[in-house]
């Protein structure tokens, strides 16, 4: 029996140290008392829609964010779409967004019946090509939806005075990078995802700030947009059974709620961890010819969400089974570019206006990247990347 107790206890211990591409389990045994009394507070009180945790958390949320209002929502994707419909975008209205990103970003312009129209991205950032956006502006334009890709922000500097200059809304996907800042050239900050009209979020276990299932938020700071936010967000009501527009059903739950209060007030640090580990991986593997590390923009900080090289001698697909053979995850973000995809093959894109989403998708490549990696875990995967090389 005693021999049986020790196998198992080893065999746990074991998988605890192999290396995870996100080990959310170990985060959360870090703050273990504080998530479960949340949870358990949202049951005893049975405050499960629209609770007191909601409420707290959007309070804290626009308070980090040093935004006036702060509403949470079912997801990420329901973020961009109920950011949309606020805006009164209407079928066939044109929205400039990039070719480089996960699809939910182009489905919610298609789902509404508006039309995608993708632009390159900068192969060192992996963000839109601001001059491409310029070039895709036309009468029928009402919308740009930069993607904050891998943790940094696209350059919204000029991206506001385009929009200014059109007549044009910004909606951001900070998906992937809150808690970022962005710095004008006048050396003032604002967060990731308060500067466009809408900032759009989610809180996919994943994400930097993750639930544990789905949910999501907007930010903005015009009051009339705010207020139709919360109400499309809650069936188009803001009285109940009285429902002044068309809306959707995508509240934050208050499990969800309970914990990400539990987690925000430790997201600079878990973006620190992130930078730590994104420093590491530079120093580990800036010396190999064949690797490319992730470039800081100059006017955003980076909080990695993810760390994704670029492998530039074909062997990308190599290294990546090799890493796999080794035991260490890794990922492609993204193999197939949204121009590519058959779900939007009725639009028609021109693959040769795509190079650089074309050629990145050959040879990214993100390793892993979360809060708990340790020294001798970077050591791990570095030593064995440039052990192949």
């Amino acid at each position: 029996m005693f021999y049986i107790k020790t196998y198992y206890f080893r065999k746990k211990i074991h998988a605890m140290e192999k290396i995870q591409m996100v080990d959310l389990y170990n985060q959360y045994k870090k703050i273990q008392s504080e998530i479960d009394a949340g949870i358990a507070d949202v049951i005893e009180n049975t405050a499960f829609i629209k609770g007191p945790q909601v409420k707290a958390f959007e309070s804290k949320l626009a308070e980090y964010m040093q935004v006036k209002h702060a509403v949470g929502c079912g997801n990420g994707t329901d973020a961009l779409q109920i950011a949309m419909m606020a805006l009164d975008l209407q079928p066939g209205d044109e929205v400039i967004t990039t070719d480089f990103t996960f699809i939910a970003t182009v489905e919610v312009i298609a789902l509404l019946g508006l039309k995608p129209v993708l632009v390159d991205v900068s192969p060192e950032t992996f963000l839109m090509d601001i001059h491409q956006v310029q070039q895709m502006i036309t009468p029928q334009t009402k919308a740009i939806v930069p993607v904050h890709l891998f943790g940094q922000t696209a350059d919204m500097e000029p991206l506001m005075k385009m929009a200014e200059g059109y007549n044009l809304y910004i909606i951001e996907d900070t998906a992937q990078a809150i808690g970022s800042d962005y710095t004008f050239k006048s050396g003032e900050q604002a967060k990731a995802g308060t500067i466009g009209h809408i900032g759009c979020t989610s809180f996919f276990p994943s994400k930097n700030l993750g639930c544990y299932g789905d949910g999501g938020a907007l930010f903005t700071n015009d009051d009339a947009l705010g207020e139709k936010i919360r109400s499309i967000v809650n069936h188009g009501s803001s009285k109940k059974y009285y429902h002044d527009r068309i809306g959707v059903n995508s509240r934050l739950d208050s499990i969800q709620a309970a914990v990400l209060n539990a987690k925000l007030p430790r997201l600079d640090d878990y973006n620190k961890a992130r930078q730590r580990a994104a420093d590491y991986y530079d120093s580990a593997l800036s010396s190999c010819a064949h690797i490319m590390t992730p470039k800081r923009a100059e006017w955003s900080t980076h909080c990695f969400h993810q760390y994704t090289i670029r492998i530039t001698n074909g062997k990308r697909d190599d290294l990546k089974k090799h890493l796999l053979d080794n035991g260490i995850p890794c990922a492609i973000y993204y193999p197939v570019p949204l121009h590519a995809q058959k779900a939007f093959e009725a639009y028609e894109h021109d693959d040769a206006f795509f190079p650089v989403s074309a050629m990145l998708k050959d040879e990214v490549l993100s390793l892993p990247m979360h809060t708990e990696l340790s020294e001798s875990q970077l050591n791990t995967i570095t030593t064995t990347i440039l052990e192949f090389f």
